[in-house]
This record gives C-alpha cells, structure tokens and sequence, in this order.
C-alpha cells in the first residue's frame, strides 16, 4: 500500500528495554551487523556473509541474550542505508515479522574534515545514532526511504529502460557526426530512416570517399542505432498494450487520467505515474519536496537571497517537470498557471526562477487531478 510522506521521525513509543536495535552496513563481499541489545553491557558487533537467513539467525540468538539477562523483547528494529542492494531485504524481514527500516544516506551526519577516518565500524556507529534517535522520535534526526512494493518497483523500470537507451541513442549520433566532422562533412543525420543508404555516397570536401576504417566503424554505429531503436519501439509498444490491457489498473488509471491534460504524453505521465503518485503525501509541501522543486534559501540577518533548487529530491520527477513546464507555456498560452508565469516575469522575476515555481504549481494540481479527481484551476484538458 502506497504509504504518507512522513518518515523524518517514528511515530511509535520506542521501550529500548524491550527492544533490539540492528543496523547493518551493506556491501558486496560482506554484511557488518551491528546491535544495542537490552540486557548486555557490551555491543556486539558480527560479520556475515550476505546471507539473509544467517541475518536473522543472528538477530534471534541476540533476542535469545537478552531474554536470558531478564529483558522481555517486543521489538525488533533492523536499519540499513539505501544503496546498490534496494529494499528486498527490508521487504524480506518485514515479511518474517521484524521492523526493518530503510536511512536516506543523505540525512546521515558525517564529520566534515578531509581527512577523517572512514571504516565499517565507524558507519556502524553513526548508523546505529541515527536509527536510534529516529525511534526515539527526534524530529529531523535523520529520514527514513519509503520502502516500494515489488509492482511499484517493477512499474518503475520501463521508462528508466527508456532513458537509459534514449540517452545511448545521443551518444551513438554524436560520436557518427564527431567522426564526420573530423573528415569535413556537415549536415548528416544518422536519425533518418536512409541514413545507413547515405553512407556509402557521402564524400570529404576533398573529393573523396569515407576511409574504409571510418566507414565500418560509422556501419557498426548504425546496427547499433537501429537495434536500440527497435528496443526503444519494444518498450513503447508494450506500454501501450498494458494499458490497452489493464485499463482499470491503479497505475493505468493515473497514465490515463493524466493524458487528458493537453502538452502532456505518455512518457511524462508514465514517469509521474510511477515516481511521483506512487505514494501519498500529506500535502502540496510534501510532494513539491519530493520532486525536489523547493528552493534553498539563504537567510542570516537582513541578507535573504535564494539559492535555487535544493537539488534533494527525485531527479527524474524535477527534470522532467520543468521539461513540462516550458511545453506547458507553448502549448497551453491562455491557461491561468501561464497567466501567472507571465505576470511574474513581467514583474522582474527571473525566468529560469519563475520557470520553476511553475512546475512546482504544475506537479501539484496534476497531483489533485489524480488523487482527488477534480480538474484543478489552470489546467486545460481536452474534450475529448
């Protein structure tokens, strides 16, 4: 179930007496599981194998400690840092009946010093601070990663699959017209459907042919052009097919709903639709943070300048909501949000700052628009 957008502190009475609290630094060879076990003066400290039973072995033979010493245990709490291994495990353990949380690597405090020393034990440590002063429920201690079912992880992956191809796409074309520019020809698009034909006639001011190792390389480009746009094709395709399929799915539903809104395709709302209202936010504040479209202020004394975005939120979400934004302006004109854009420009805002707060208001009335089903003010959306 999608969850609120209130993870900077636990809601829950932490008893520390009858609760064990273990934090694990994740990597690829090993797992170092660190614990505050109630009961045992020392804190132990033990490295495993990434091995998920041996995990929670461990965890119950300390249970079973600090039963002996005369604790009774009601909880136990495991925390790791978000990171290259996702939150299967968190998902894993909850589903064995024990907490598992996931820390934002970011809100984690670290010494500012260059030079400082930086062991395993050591992130154990500053691991085992933050999670314990977020159960405590220290407002801001640190921010919890809300944890993704495996559908709304696995929804995630076509357009992330697409941006990455897309992204191969554009170094494949730059690296063709580098290597025609090299040898003086201009104005050649390897993106037309005849490019791979043009090849061969395409000579140097020099009046001659592309060298034979130029030109191989240039038809290897082109295969390569030509399978990861079929791939892009595949992955468009099967889009389509699934909403075509399952139109009453939640996901399908927000795509759906926001197709409506005109300057809007199918890429931008399926990013939306995924990243972005895959979960629920208490209001407007919580998702504009989110997408990481709130500003970064820069206050002390009479000095009050703005800094720009903040940067620490969803990059996906942010980018693709200002690439909205400027289209939102084309093709929308008359639309009360473009109204307010213009005004504030006319006013001596920056654009770049304007463009902005633009999107920011854009996110949260399509935000209304899948949640609460109404069309909010400044939205046009086509008759059809």
């Amino acid at each position: 179930m999608p969850q609120f957008d209130d993870l900077s502190r636990s809601l829950v009475a932490l008893d520390q007496n009858a609760t064990v609290i273990s934090v694990v630094e994740l990597s690829r060879d090993k797992w170092l599981v660190g614990a505050i076990v109630p009961g045992i003066t020392r804190d132990p400290l033990k490295a495993l194998v990434p091995d998920p039973q041996a995990l929670i072995k461990l965890l119950y033979r300390w249970r079973d400690e600090a039963v002996k010493a005369g604790c009774k245990i009601k909880r136990i709490v495991v925390g790791f840092e978000a990171g290259r291994d996702g939150f299967w495990l968190a998902r894993w353990l909850r589903a064995r009946g024990i907490e598992a949380y996931v820390i934002h690597p970011t809100s984690i405090p670290v010494s500012r010093e260059q030079r400082r020393a930086k062991t395993d034990r050591l992130d154990i440590a500053l691991l085992k601070r933050a999670l314990l002063g977020w159960l405590r429920g220290e407002k801001k201690h640190c921010t919890m990663a809300a944890i993704p079912t495996l559908a709304e992880e696995d929804a995630k992956r076509p357009h992330r699959e697409r941006e990455q191809l897309v992204g191969k796409r554009t170094g494949i074309v730059n690296r063709m017209k580098a290597a025609l520019v090299r040898l003086g020809i201009r104005g050649f698009n390897p993106k037309l459907r005849k490019a791979a034909e043009q090849l061969a006639t395409l000579q140097t001011p020099e009046g001659t042919a592309i060298p034979p190792n130029t030109l191989a390389e240039l038809k290897r480009e082109m295969e390569h052009l030509c399978f990861i746009n079929q791939q892009i094709k595949q992955i468009e395709d099967e889009r389509l097919r699934d909403l075509h399929d399952a139109p009453k799915d939640a996901h399908h539903v927000a795509i759906q709903t926001m197709l409506q809104v005109k300057s809007l395709g199918i890429e931008t709302a399926d990013m939306l639709a995924s990243e972005a209202f895959a979960r629920q936010y208490r209001d407007q504040r919580a998702i504009a943070r989110y997408a990481g479209l709130t500003g970064s202020p820069d206050e002390s004394g009479r000095r009050r300048r703005e800094k720009g975005l903040a940067k620490a939120g969803n990059a996906r979400i942010r980018r693709g909501m200002i690439q909205l934004a400027w289209r939102f302006l084309k093709q929308q004109p008359d639309s009360a949000l473009v109204q307010w854009y213009r005004a504030r420009v006319a006013a001596g805002k920056k654009s770049k700052i304007a463009i902005v707060a633009l999107a920011r208001k854009l996110l949260v009335a399509l935000w209304r628009l899948v949640t609460i089903g109404e069309i909010p003010q400044g939205l046009v959306v086509d008759a059809a």
